[in-house]
């Protein structure tokens, strides 16, 4: 039976990491059947929270009610088996496996034929045309997971937590790699689900989601909760003063540079892959914020990873400051002075189990092998922890001490860290993919100030960002991408976000 209508309840909720106090008595309560919407900046707790909802972690103190029962969840299979989903921002389907076998793990169907138990693929097939029809779903079922976008795996992973009966569904930054369609999609699938019961508890820093999804609003703050609010009796700047105690008047720091001559000039870069990019020609200017958008699948990532020297290339002309150059590895990228900070900080940054200092000085120390070696075979780790701490003090990284794993830092500090560790090989020209992805309003306005000030100084910055308002606010000239191709290049004083959608979305080649 449902108490007071709460489908779930955590009550006085502390949680401890080494050095680390994430939560100091966070109390929840959700509603069956609405969407409740979870805020904060990064490292305020949220996260934490609900991985102690959902069993990964254990509370150090506290109680979790569920259904109006007090639960202690072994892990995330017993939540799930309880009722309580949770779909990660970072998803991990199994990529050999398609979406039906993915939907069903642990939980396949089974016939026997002759005594021998043989995966009953027809069964398992027509159940998920079921859920998917439930749920008004478009997927191929025996399509490769490996295959599929990110919003289509963002739906698969829907669908599972459906699949398992899920009373609450949690859902970490869910549109963070969403296109608007793809994210109005999501939305429709919210809304229906919530109708027939089912409560749903949203992380997101994109305020205008929360405000048009959301029914009732929890806002975190160093690990407390500062309160809960209707969604309908909130505003932007209500939200941004609630999250980070203070008030930020600009989403943008003022533009204060001046743009130089070429620094970096592209032309003709066309991918080895056939089904990449083709023929791509643009420059960069010293004191320039370099602009890239497009829609999902535009090839923007691999563009850049091509220039980095990541993937390889057919053809191309590269020159640097008049210069004709060849990167064909990163190594050479660095050797140049191009840094590169990628899009999935967990999957290709960050390295979990090593702590601040190792993962800030790394690049340095393998492009600049004599920097932090002592006439021994070991390293000068005081100069390792003095780069390092100059970075910590000078971005305002949020850590107990430089020995702390990097795991245990929120996303956007972990997303400074990264910044840092390309800063200190300070570089010309600095490639951002989705550097503000996940992170919260007050982090990403520390992040621009950042770009501003590189630019300032004459360096040359490149972002990628499905954000259109960050990707207007900061840069100087956009390059707009569809299915591989440059679409155009808008002038900061032209761009609108109904011309980046009309190029991002109308490629055509020229006869």
């Amino acid at each position: 039976m449902i108490k007071n209508g709460y489908i779930l309840e955590m009550k006085n909720i502390s949680k401890s990491f080494p050095g680390v106090k994430a939560l100091d008595g966070v109390s929840l309560k959700i509603k069956a059947g609405t969407v409740h919407a979870l805020m904060g900046e990064n490292g305020a707790g949220k996260s934490t929270l609900m991985k102690c909802a959902f069993g990964i972690y254990h509370q150090d103190e506290g109680t979790i009610y569920f259904e109006g029962k007090n639960i202690k969840l072994l892990g995330p299979s017993d939540a799930m088996e309880k009722g309580i989903a949770m779909i990660h921002q970072e998803l991990h389907p199994i990529k050999v496996r398609n979406v039906m076998e993915n939907i069903w793990i642990g939980r396949t169907p089974y016939r026997k034929l002759y005594g021998v138990k043989w995966v009953d693929e027809k069964k398992m097939y027509q159940n998920t045309m079921d859920l998917f029809k439930k749920l008004d779903i478009s997927i191929n079922p025996r399509a490769l997971a490996g295959e599929l976008s990110s919003s289509v795996c963002q739906l698969m992973e829907i669908a599972r937590a459906i699949s398992y009966g899920a009373k609450v569904i949690i859902m970490d930054e869910p549109t963070s790699s969403l296109t608007k369609d793809e994210a109005e999609n999501l939305f429709k699938i919210i809304r229906k689900i919530t109708k027939e019961g089912t409560a749903v508890i949203y992380i997101s820093h994109k305020m205008d989601e929360i405000l048009k999804i959301s029914d009732e609003v929890t806002i975190m703050r160093d690990g407390r909760t500062v309160g809960t609010w209707q969604a309908n009796e909130l505003t932007q700047q209500l939200i941004i003063s609630k999250m980070v105690g203070r008030e930020i008047k600009n989403q943008f720091p003022p533009k204060n540079h001046s743009i130089g001559d070429i620094r970096l000039k592209i032309e003709h870069l066309t991918s080895s892959d056939k089904r990449s990019f083709k023929d791509i020609s643009f420059d960069v200017h010293r004191g320039e914020v370099f602009g890239i958008g497009g829609l999902v699948g535009s090839q923007r990532t691999e563009l850049m990873e091509s220039i980095f020297g990541l993937r390889p290339i057919e053809e191309c002309k590269i020159s640097l400051d008049n210069k004709c150059i060849k990167i064909n590895s990163s190594k050479e990228a660095i050797q140049n002075k191009i840094a590169f900070v990628t899009e999935e900080r967990r999957a290709t940054g960050i390295i979990p189990m090593l702590n601040i200092t190792d993962n800030m000085v790394i690049t340095n120390q393998i492009a600049n092998r004599k920097c932090y070696k002592r006439k021994s075979i070991f390293l000068n780790n005081k100069l390792r922890e003095k780069d390092t701490k100059k970075y910590v003090d000078s971005l305002e990284i949020k850590t107990p001490s430089l020995k702390t794993q990097i795991q245990y830092l929120s996303g956007g500090n972990q997303q400074k860290v990264l910044l840092a560790r390309w800063l200190l090989i300070d570089p010309n020209i600095l490639i951002l993919d989705e550097p503000t992805r996940g992170i919260d309003v007050g982090t990403k306005y520390e992040i621009y100030c950042l770009i501003e000030n590189m630019v300032k100084e004459g360096k040359s910055v490149i972002i990628i960002s499905s954000e259109m308002p960050e990707l207007i606010g900061i840069s100087d000239r956009i390059m707009i991408m569809c299915e591989g191709h440059n679409s155009g290049i808008l002038m900061h004083e032209d761009v609108t976000e109904e011309k980046i959608m009309e190029l991002a979305s109308s490629y055509k080649i020229a006869e």
